[in-house]
């Protein structure tokens, strides 16, 4: 029997979730629900043919769903997500969970409550060359240094997209949980401190948040990282991707020549490119010269960032056919959440943030 699932946010990742469930067996899309023009662009794009909503209750209603694809900006990530599960649906809903971690965590005690499933959209964890990235930092020895950033040149479309974002988180909070998952799934180790940095580079956003921002974490290991995001017109794409990791036995890097190019820094679909990783040996002989060379991972068969969407409504559609227990990816995502706005926290206070 086919998921009948109502598509809750029309725009990027709201279209590439609902391009997925079209083009998927397992499921059907029962409506879409957007209080923009978005929902009527996305029907088209469909072929047409799918269910008209302004409104989310109004939708949950005329609809009955069994799921609900929560892609909203993150202000209504909650209230949206409860109300789902309130009425019987499970739920894959777009990161950050909430705007909070009490609220993350109100979340998650839903989906249990309601005996229902929760995905929340880390799709970096669906995607087989950050897989490998994850996998050859644990050959690299302790402790390791994680370096990584994500700044956004944006205009147009794109601006309006990440000036509502700014309306509820920073670019640390929202871009930052992905990169934090990360480095906790590198380390495996606990993270026992913060400290963040940001400005507000632009009074075209809320006095109340900041369109720059770099955090640090210290773990418990004494392994260290940072990440750096920046949203604006006025954003610099001089090493707007980064993403490194360095131990005592060497290093890996992600290679892309392509994605990192001019004019790609807004681009989502080039945000989840690799291309290649080229792991770096430390090994030195007795003048202190490189016994081995370095390795060339080439992945340029990768998914593309409409078949990474597709691989996380796969594992969306399999979790609620075979009822698979989802407590531990929950609790990492709320953890990695917890994380972030610590370090929002230390950007407001100027103070380091224990954890």
């Amino acid at each position: 029997m086919k998921v009948r699932v109502l598509v809750v946010g029309c725009g990027n990742m709201g279209a590439s979730h609902a391009m997925a469930y079209h083009g998927m067996e397992g499921f059907e899309i029962c409506g879409l629900v957007s209080r923009g023009s978005s929902k009527e662009r996305l029907n088209d794009w469909l072929g047409g043919g799918y269910a008209l909503f302004d409104e989310y209750e109004e939708a949950l209603e005329a609809t009955k769903p069994d799921a609900v694809c929560i892609s909203t900006y993150p202000d209504t990530h909650e209230s949206y997500a409860i109300r789902a599960f309130e009425k019987g649906c499970h739920v894959f809903i777009e990161k950050p969970l909430a705007e909070t971690v009490a609220g993350a965590e109100r979340v998650a005690a839903a989906a249990r409550q309601a005996d229902r499933k929760l995905v929340v959209g880390y799709i970096l964890r669906y995607h087989p060359s950050w897989q490998k990235f994850i996998e050859l930092s644990g050959g690299l020895g302790k402790p390791l240094v994680m370096r990584m950033n994500l700044n956004q040149q944006s205009q147009g479309r794109m601006w309006d997209v990440h000036r509502n974002l700014m309306g509820s988180l920073s670019p640390i909070v929202d871009c930052g949980v992905h990169y934090v998952d990360v480095m906790c799934q590198m380390t495996g180790s606990k993270p026992t401190q913060v400290n963040a940095i940001g400005a507000r580079l632009t009074d075209d956003i809320p006095e109340s948040n900041y369109n720059y921002g770099q955090l640090q974490i210290r773990f418990e290991d004494g392994s260290v990282g940072w990440y750096e995001a920046g949203w604006g017109p006025m954003i610099s794409e001089t090493a707007f991707f980064i993403k490194d990791v360095i131990g005592p036995k060497g290093s890996v890097s992600i290679v892309a020549k392509e994605a990192a190019a001019s004019g790609h820094s807004d681009n989502v679909s080039a945000h989840t490119k690799t291309e290649s990783l080229r792991l770096h040996h430390a090994d030195i002989d007795g003048n202190n010269e490189f016994t081995k060379p370095d390795e060339w991972i080439d992945l340029q068969d990768e998914p593309d960032h409409q078949a990474l969407c597709n691989r996380e409504q796969r594992f969306f559609l399999k979790a609620v056919r075979e009822d698979t227990d989802l407590a531990e990816i929950t609790r990492h995502a709320i953890d990695s959440l917890r994380i972030a706005i610590a370090c929002d926290e230390s950007v407001r206070t100027g103070k380091l943030v224990m954890l």
